[in-house]
C-alpha cells in the first residue's frame, strides 16, 4: 500500500468516526508505516475468521449471506477485511470504544434530524386494499417487463460514455437498437407470450401416466432450449435472478418430481444465454467477449445433445427416466457455467477482474478434475486478449487497450513539462497501475510489468524501435512459473536496454558531473573568474540587470577557466529568480502542507532584490535525461548552489574588508580600541563562513557524491538510478540545513549580520577617501605633457603628508562622533547570540533527530572549546525549564 493510500484511508477513517483534535492523523500514519506487516490470507484463516464473526454476531445468517454475496461478486480484499473484523471482535476494549463512538454519532444524527421537520401532506381520501393490490400488480408488471432491458441499456451507455471520455479519438462502436430489440432471436424464453399449443382442452393430470410422460418429454425438450412448453412455462425474471418455472399442478407427483430435477438445466441455460447475449456487446471488453465465445462453443455441444435427445424422442425411444439419465452429465457443466456467468454479472467484472474470478474458480475446483478442466478451458480462452495486450506492453512498450481492461493505464502527460514543472510527476503518473484490473495470478508481478513497459516506452519515444529478443507467446497455466519467467526475462532486457541507453549513449554520469561542476562549485577557478567579472553587474537591482550581458560574461568565464574542457558547458544558462533563496526554500518545504497556500499567496517583499540575491544557474536537459534530471532535481541543485554562492559572496565581502583594513592600518588612529574589536569580529565571521563552506562542500557533498557514483555503477534499472540520485539530493539538502526552517532562519540572520557588518566597515573605509585622494595626488605615471619634474614630485609629497595627517584626524573624529564603538559592540553581540543559538539548535537536532553529520559543524566552529561552557549552560537552563513545566502540569 502506498504512502498516499495510507494517508487517505486514515483521514477517511477518522472522519467517519468523527474523531477530531488529539495528535492528528500524522501520528497514526507514522505508526502504521513503522509497524505494518503484509498479511497473506489462506482459505483456512478466512474460514476460521468467518466462523468467529458469525459466533459473535446477533444475526449470523445475515452475515454469512452477505459474505457469500460479496464473495460471488469477487470483492477484492474481502478475506483480509473479515480477518481484521474477527480480530476486532476479540478485543473487548476496542469493541467498547466503537460502541461508544456509534452511540455518540447516533445521538448527534438524531439531534440534527430533530432540528429539521418534515410534514406529510394530508390526502383527501384513503386507499382501499383492493386499489392497493391493483396498484401493486401494475407496478410489478411494469417492473417485470422493463427493468432488465433498461438496466442493461443504462449499463451499456454508462460504460460507453466512460470509455469515450477517456478516449475521445477512439469511440466505441455502437450496435443499432434493433440488435437488442429482438426477443425472438435471443434464444431465451419470451415471457408473456401465448404457448404454441394454445389453451389445453384437457388437463394433463387426467391423461394416463404414459401419455403424461410423453407430453412432458416433449415440453422439456422445448424448455431445455429456451422455449415455453404447453404444461411447463417460464416465469419472468427480475434483474439477475435465476429463471423459475410453473408446472401444471394436476401432474402426477412422481412425474412432477422427476420434471423438477431436470428443470434446473433449463434455468442454467437461460442464465448462460442471457449472459452471452449481454456481454458480447462492445462495451464489456475483449475478455468478456472471449469468455462468451468460449461459452457459446460449449453451448453448441449442449444444443447438439438436445438435438440427439429430440431424435430419440421422435423414434419413440426417449422416456422421462432416459432423459434424466442422459442429461445428468451435462447438468454439472451447465451449473458451473451459470455460476460463473452470475458471478461475473453480479460483480460487474471486466478485464482483469473477470480473469481473477475465473482463476479463483479454477483453483477452488482442485478436487474436481472435470470442473477444474472446464474452468481452465474458460480461463485460457478469456485470457488470450488480455495476454495479447500484455505481450505488446512487456515486449515493445506499447499499450493497445481499446476497452480499458489492462492493469496499466496511460495518462496524457507531456514529457516536456518535466523540465518546467517542479511538481510534475511524469515518471510516476504517465503510466499507473489500476488495482482492480490486475488478475490475481499476476498480482505479484504487477510492479515488474509496469516497469518493463515504462522502460521500453522511454527508449521507443527516443526514436528507437525495441523488441525483446526472448519474446514468446504468454499462455495461461496453473503453473505460474511459466509466464513469470517470461515477464522476468522481458523485465531484465528492458532494464538493461534503458540503462545502457542512458549511461552510454546519453552519458548520464558525465552530465551529472557537469552539473556538479557548476551547481556544487566543483570548478574553483571558474567561479573566481566569474565572480570577478560579474561582481559589479550583480550588485545592481535585479530589474536593472541585462541578462544578455550576464550570459556574455558567463561565456567568457567558461572559456578562460578549466571548465572549457567540459563538453556540456553550453547547456549552462543564467537564471534570475523572482525571490531569494530563503523564500524559495520555504516555498518548496511548504509543498503538500497546510501552509502551502499561505506561503504561495504571501505578499512579495517590498525591498527589491539585488542581482546577487536573485542569481542562479539553470541547465538545459533534454529527453530522456530529464527523467533523472527533472525540474525538481534542478530546483534542488539551484537551492544548493544559491546557498553556497551566497556564502562565497559573504566570504568575498569579508575578504574585501580585510584588504581595506590593511590599508587603514598605516594611519595612526588615536582611539584604535574599537578598530581592534572590529578586526577580531571580522576574523570570527570569516572563520564561521569558511568553516560552513568547508563542511558543506567537503563533508557533505563530496562524500555523498562518491556514494551515489558507486551506487550508480551497481544500479540494475532506471528506478535504482532515480532512487540513488534522489537520495543524494535529499541528503545534501538535509545535511546542509536546508530542510529545517528553524536552522535556515538562524543561518540567514547570521549571513545578514555579516553583510551589514561588511557594509558598515566598507562605508567607514570609504569615508576616509584614502584611495581617491592619493590617486588624485599621485603623479607617478605622468601626464600628457610628459613625466613629472623634480619640483612637481616635491610638491606631491608635501600634499600627501598634509592629506594623511588630515585624514587620520578626520577618522578619529568620525569614530568619536558617530559612536562606531557601540556599533561594533552591537554587531559582536548579535553575531555571538545568533551563533550560539545555531550551535545550540544543531546540538539538539544532532542528538534527538540522529542528524550526526551536523555535529561536525560544532566541532569545526568550537574547535578550542570557546563556546562549550555557554552551550552547556543553555542546555541546563533548557532542561530546568522543561522540568518546571512538567511539574506544573496537573495530573489527570
Amino acid at each position: 500500500m502506498s504512502e498516499f493510500r495510507i494517508h487517505h484511508d486514515v483521514n477517511e477513517l477518522l472522519s467517519l468516526l468523527h474523531v477530531g483534535g488529539g495528535d492528528g492523523a500524522e501520528v497514526y500514519i507514522d505508526l502504521l508505516q513503522k509497524n505494518r506487516t503484509p498479511y497473506v490470507t489462506t482459505s483456512v484463516s478466512a474460514h476460521s475468521a468467518k466462523v468467529k464473526i458469525a459466533e459473535y454476531s446477533k444475526t449470523p445468517e445475515d452475515f454469512l449471506k452477505k459474505y457469500e454475496e460479496l464473495k460471488s461478486k469477487n470483492a477484492r480484499n474481502l478475506d483480509p477485511l473479515v480477518y481484521l473484523l474477527s480480530k476486532l471482535s476479540e478485543d473487548k476494549e476496542m469493541l467498547q470504544c466503537l460502541q461508544q463512538n456509534a452511540k455518540e454519532r447516533s445521538e448527534a444524527n438524531a439531534s440534527s434530524a430533530t432540528s429539521t421537520s418534515f410534514a406529510i401532506p394530508p390526502t383527501s381520501s384513503k386507499m382501499s386494499m383492493q386499489e392497493f393490490e391493483e396498484l401493486r400488480k401494475k407496478l410489478g408488471n411494469v417492473t417485470a417487463s422493463s427493468q432488465v432491458p433498461q438496466s442493461a441499456e443504462v449499463t451499456r451507455k454508462m460504460l460507453r460514455d466512460r470509455h469515450n471520455k477517456k478516449n475521445p479519438t477512439q469511440p466505441n462502436p455502437v450496435f443499432p437498437n434493433w440488435v437488442y430489440d429482438r426477443p425472438a432471436l435471443i434464444g431465451d424464453f419470451i415471457t408473456g407470450a401465448t404457448p404454441a399449443g394454445g389453451d389445453p382442452t384437457v388437463a394433463i393430470g387426467t391423461l394416463p401416466l404414459p401419455a403424461q410422460e410423453q407430453a412432458l418429454v416433449d415440453d422439456l425438450l422445448f424448455v431445455l432450449i429456451g422455449v415455453d412448453g404447453r404444461d411447463i412455462t417460464a416465469q419472468p425474471v427480475l434483474g439477475r435472478q435465476n429463471r423459475s418455472f410453473i408446472v401444471d399442478p394436476t401432474l402426477d407427483m412422481s412425474v412432477k418430481e422427476l420434471v423438477n430435477r431436470i428443470l434446473p438445466v433449463a434455468s442454467y441455460y437461460s442464465t448462460i444465454t442471457r449472459f452471452t447475449e449481454e456481454k458480447w456487446s462492445f462495451e464489456y471488453g475483449q475478455v468478456n467477449h472471449a469468455l462468451t465465445a468460449a461459452m457459446r462453443t460449449l453451448m453448441k455441444e449442449y444444443l447438439i445433445l438436445v438435438t440427439q435427445l429430440e431424435h430419440l424422442h421422435r423414434q419413440g425411444m426417449l422416456s422421462l427416466q432416459k432423459l434424466w439419465f442422459y442429461i445428468q452429465p451435462t447438468m454439472r457443466t451447465m451449473e458451473i457455467l451459470a455460476s460463473i456467468a452470475s458471478s461475473v454479472d453480479k460483480g460487474d467484472c471486466m478485464g482483469g477482474s473477470t480473469l481473477s474470478l475465473l482463476h479463483d474458480r479454477t483453483f477452488n475446483y482442485t478436487g474436481d478434475s472435470q470442473a477444474q478442466e472446464l474452468c481452465l478451458y474458460l480461463t485460457k480462452a478469456a485470457s488470450v486478449p488480455y495476454f495479447e495486450i500484455l505481450e505488446k506492453w512487456i515486449y515493445r512498450g506499447i499499450i493497445k487497450d481499446p476497452y480499458s481492461e489492462f492493469m496499466v493505464e496511460e495518462h496524457e502527460l507531456q514529457k516536456e513539462k518535466i523540465q518546467e514543472d517542479y511538481n510534475d510527476k511524469y515518471w510516476d503518473q504517465r503510466y499507473t497501475i489500476i488495482q482492480h484490473r490486475i488478475p490475481s495470478f499476476l498480482q505479484k508481478m504487477a510492479g515488474k510489468i509496469l516497469s518493463t513497459g515504462k522502460y521500453l516506452n522511454v527508449v521507443r519515444e527516443c526514436g528507437r524501435d525495441v523488441t525483446c529478443p526472448d519474446a514468446k507467446e504468454v499462455l495461461y497455466t496453473l503453473k505460474e512459473r511459466a509466464y513469470v519467467e517470461q515477464i522476468e526475462k522481458s523485465y531484465y532486457y528492458a532494464s538493461k536496454v534503458l540503462l545502457d541507453f542512458l549511461m552510454e549513449e546519453k552519458e548520464l554520469v558525465a552530465r551529472l558531473r557537469s552539473i556538479k561542476h557548476y551547481f556544487l562549485m566543483d570548478k574553483g577557478d571558474f567561479f573566481v573568474h566569474f565572480m570577478d567579472l560579474t561582481e559589479e553587474e550583480l550588485k545592481k537591482p535585479v530589474d536593472d540587470i541585462v541578462p544578455p550581458r550576464l550570459e556574455a560574461l558567463l561565456e567568457l568565464a567558461l572559456r578562460m577557466s578549466t571548465a572549457n574542457t567540459d563538453p556540456f558547458k553550453d547547456d549552462l544558462k543564467i537564471d534570475l529568480m523572482p525571490y531569494d533563496v530563503i523564500t524559495q526554500l520555504l516555498r518548496v518545504l511548504a509543498i503538500d502542507t497546510k501552509q502551502e497556500k499561505a506561503v504561495i499567496n504571501a505578499n512579495p517583499p517590498l525591498v527589491a532584490l539585488s542581482g546577487l540575491e536573485a542569481f542562479s544557474f539553470d541547465y538545459i536537459v533534454k529527453w530522456p535525461l530529464s527523467l533523472i534530471i527533472n525540474r525538481k532535481a534542478l530546483t534542488i541543485y539551484q537551492m544548493l548552489f544559491r546557498h553556497i554562492f551566497y556564502c562565497k559572496h559573504v566570504e568575498r565581502l569579508l575578504c574585501n574588508v580585510w584588504i581595506s583594513n590593511k590599508t587603514a592600518k598605516q594611519y595612526a588612529l588615536h582611539r584604535a580600541k574599537w578598530f581592534a574589536t572590529a578586526f577580531a569580529l571580522r576574523q570570527r565571521m570569516l572563520n564561521f563562513v569558511q568553516n560552513i563552506q568547508y563542511y558543506m562542500m567537503f563533508e557533505v557533498m563530496e562524500p555523498t557524491w562518491h556514494i551515489m557514483e558507486n551506487n550508480l555503477k551497481s544500479a540494475s534499472n532506471i528506478d535504482d538510478v532515480l532512487c540513488h540520485h534522489t537520495t543524494f539530493l535529499d541528503n545534501c539538502l538535509k545535511d546542509c540545513m536546508l530542510t529545517n526552517p528553524e536552522l535556515l532562519k538562524i543561518f540567514a540572520k547570521l549571513m545578514s549580520v555579516c553583510v551589514m557588518f561588511t557594509n558598515c566597515m566598507l562605508r567607514f573605509t570609504q569615508s576616509m577617501k584614502l584611495d581617491r585622494e592619493l590617486n588624485r595626488l599621485s603623479l607617478e605615471h605622468g601626464t600628457m605633457e610628459g613625466p613629472p619634474t623634480q619640483s612637481e614630485r616635491t610638491e606631491e609629497q608635501e600634499k600627501k603628508k598634509l592629506t594623511s595627517k588630515f585624514l587620520a584626524e578626520h577618522v578619529d573624529a568620525l569614530q568619536s562622533d558617530a559612536g562606531f564603538e557601540a556599533t561594533i559592540s552591537k554587531f559582536d553581540s548579535n553575531f555571538s547570540t545568533l551563533l550560539l543559538d545555531l550551535l545550540d539548535k544543531l546540538s539538539i537536532y544532532s542528538t534527538t533527530d540522529c542528524e550526526h553529520s551536523m555535529i561536525n559543524i560544532i566541532y569545526r566552529l568550537d574547535f578550542n572549546g570557546f563556546y562549550t561552557e555557554r552551550l552547556e549552560r543553555m542546555a541546563i537552563e533548557r532542561s530546568q525549564k522543561a522540568a518546571a513545566v512538567s511539574f506544573k502540569k496537573p495530573t489527570p
